[in-house]
């Protein structure tokens, strides 16, 4: 057996019966899958996510997700990292660039927090692309507030780090991987983020 099937191999054969409700299901594509997907990381973890269930998710073979996503699971990664970590800073309008900045910043950690499944893919598995035009938009705006243009681009990456790091740390903590030493009280995140968001930014341009 190879190919595709190969892939599949995940237990006993089985044919799927024909479920009363296919005809009023919406068709499958690309976006159904992908959200399918975050649905099941987001409530049972990464290590859950299989393309058998995955199928089951949507109540169609597992074969038929390879018609969207020929490279199977790896591509699906590929999407997942896209979708949740893609998330390129808005145009400032009115607002001035720091403003801007730290709006995008709450609001990107707040998405990974939320997400926080899927968070291993952004630091372990290789999309260069997904992350390119978020990085280009912080990278505009540091240029927009006065910042040089190679000072920008390493301080763009520096950004999209310090708000990726804290929220691994963060969802560690909340899960209770870490442990505060003795008489010291809980971290306030929210502080703590604000904190290191305003040292960030005033390190990159003091002005």
């Amino acid at each position: 057996m190879s190919g595709v099937a190969a892939r599949e191999q995940e237990g006993p054969s089985m044919v799927r019966q024909p479920s009363i409700n296919a005809q009023h299901r919406p068709p499958l594509t690309t976006d159904r899958i992908i959200e399918s997907a975050l649905h099941i990381i987001d409530g049972q973890g990464l290590a859950r996510l299989t393309m058998r269930r995955l199928g089951d998710a949507l109540e169609v073979e597992a074969m038929a997700i390879y018609h969207h996503l020929p490279r199977g699971k790896e591509q699906l990664l590929d999407h997942l990292v896209a979708h949740v970590g893609a998330m390129p800073a808005p145009d400032p309008g009115g607002a001035g660039w720091r403003e801007s900045l730290m709006g995008w910043a709450r609001g990107y950690r707040a998405r990974l927090v939320e997400h926080a499944g899927v968070l291993p893919l952004l630091v372990t598995h290789r999309n260069p692309p997904a992350l390119a035009e978020t990085v280009a938009s912080l990278r505009e705006h540091l240029r927009l507030g006065g910042v040089p243009e190679q000072t920008a681009a390493v301080a763009a990456h520096t950004l999209l780090g310090y708000v990726i790091g804290h929220v691994a740390l963060e969802v560690r903590d909340t899960r209770g991987d870490l442990r505060a030493e003795p008489g010291e009280p809980p971290v306030d995140w929210d502080a703590r983020f604000n904190a290191g968001l305003d040292l960030v930014l005033a390190a990159v341009n003091p002005g």
